[in-house]
């Protein structure tokens, strides 16, 4: 239903979408708002009660619960799920199959790659002490990180594929493993194919600092 939802302009919205879902919760409902330029795909579910900025852009099979208060240039690409009562900031990239846990903290500039599942409850069923972790700006999490309940993720931070992360990682450092531990600053960190150096020298990538590749994989 149109007073359900408020679509900014230039949105495009494919068939099979639902905008301004009614939670089962026991709250008033108010209209799900999103800006202007968004492009929502198909399968994606989208509550009420939920505040999105301009150009979103989700994948297939996209829910984004009510409650939740999010900024520009949010990406959130097939099957993934930002349960209710989070605050996602501007130009957030969250990738393929991850789970949002309630009351999580995302700041801008964060990447999610595919598989990461955040955990918000310390001691199951005991909602009492429910709180997700805080992933502070431009944190990258690799592909099938777990994220444990109330934990922080450190400005810059990266945490390595496949890491079970259970205690608060500093800024612009490194961590893997399970659990994961700090392993050094991101600074010193040399790329693995000789590709370019030090990937994220300064706390910034390549890319934004404008480095070219010494070569091409590859070529000789």
């Amino acid at each position: 239903m149109a007073d359900a939802y408020r679509l900014g302009e230039g949105c495009t919205v494919d068939p099979g979408v639902i905008l301004g879902y009614r939670t089962g919760r026991p709250i008033e409902f108010k209209p799900a708002v999103i800006g202007g330029g968004a492009v929502i795909r198909s399968n994606t579910v989208i509550y009420g009660n939920t505040v999105i900025g301009r150009d979103l852009q989700t994948g297939h099979n996209v829910v984004i619960r009510e409650e939740n208060v999010i900024g520009d240039g949010l990406n959130i690409w097939n099957n993934s799920v930002i349960d209710y009562g989070c605050v996602v900031g501007n130009n957030v990239r969250i990738h393929n199959q991850i789970y949002i846990a309630q009351y999580t903290e995302i700041e801008d500039d964060v990447f999610m790659a595919p598989g990461v599942i955040v955990a918000n409850d310390p001691h199951p069923i005991c909602t009492l002490c429910m709180k997700g972790p805080t992933i502070r700006k431009g944190a990258r999490i690799g592909v099938n990180v777990t994220l444990l309940p109330r934990i922080e993720i450190g400005e810059g931070a990266l945490i390595g594929a496949g890491s079970v992360v259970t205690r608060t990682i500093p800024p612009f450092t490194y961590a893997y493993g399970n659990p994961a531990r700090v392993m050094g600053d991101i600074h010193d960190l040399e790329c693995p194919l000789d590709i370019v150096d030090k990937p994220y020298e300064n706390g910034l990538d390549v890319r934004t600092r404008g480095v070219e590749p010494k070569h091409t994989e590859g070529q000789s």
